[in-house]
């Protein structure tokens, strides 16, 4: 019966969790919905939201060709990028628990646009958010580093990348929507030295654990050839 379903049902539990850490940590894409969200329109947020979703699309269907190309042609790359996708999850827990220290003292940084964004319109806003994903080097990363480990080898990659693109640009736009409209209150409380070290101590702390279960079951995948 599971191996019907188009992807791993155990790797895309730890798919699930992956991204949702992704998806509420801060970073450029976060940082864009929040400074969007300082003007307080709900359609300009919704359209920075879809910018960021459009260019995540894009990735997903160019990845989507490459990382098919690499699995029939060459299954040992694919093992040397899942197990160096997992170790890129490991370092940054390791470096989002880190970081807390020099965190503690400083506000949330904000892009120096924030007003000037808040006065664009619905087209430009779509598009500062599509270039904001697009040229974001995380994506890049995502997709060359993070995304294999959850990729099942024994089933076609056609059903198991459309499911992964769905869940992925779903959770984003819930959680780039909740940052964009609740973004004066969310930069408030990050901006307090104490309530972002313990954020990113619990952040860090999960996907450090998530990368010890990709490294293991890596390690399993590749005993068992």
């Amino acid at each position: 019966m599971l191996s019907a379903l188009p992807v791993d049902p155990s790797k895309y539990t730890a798919f699930l969790g992956a991204m949702f850490l992704m998806a509420i940590t801060p970073g450029p894409a976060n940082l864009f919905c929040i400074s969007t969200g300082l003007g307080r329109s709900a359609p300009k947020v919704l359209m920075g939201v879809f910018g960021i979703n459009t260019a995540t699309l894009i990735w997903f269907v160019a990845a989507a060709f490459g990382l098919h190309i690499l699995i029939t042609t060459l299954p040992i790359v694919f093992h040397a990028m899942t197990l160096a996708g997992a170790v890129y999850l490991l370092w940054i827990a390791v470096k989002t628990i880190r970081a807390r220290k020099s965190h503690s003292a400083h506000e949330l940084d904000l892009p120096e646009n924030a007003q000037t964004l808040a006065r664009e319109g619905l087209w430009a806003t779509w598009k500062d958010g599509f270039m904001v994903q697009f040229l974001n080097p995380k994506v890049t990363l995502f997709f060359t580093a993070v995304l294999p480990p959850f990729l099942a080898l024994d089933r076609p990659m056609v059903t198991q990348m459309p499911v992964f693109a769905a869940t992925a640009i779903g959770m984003d736009v819930i959680t780039m929507t909740t940052y964009g409209l609740s973004g004066l209150a969310l930069t408030r409380f990050l901006s307090q030295g104490r309530n972002r070290e313990y954020f990113e101590v619990c952040v860090g702390g999960l996907l450090g654990l998530i990368a010890v279960v990709i490294l293991l079951h890596s390690a399993a995948d590749l005993l068992g050839q």
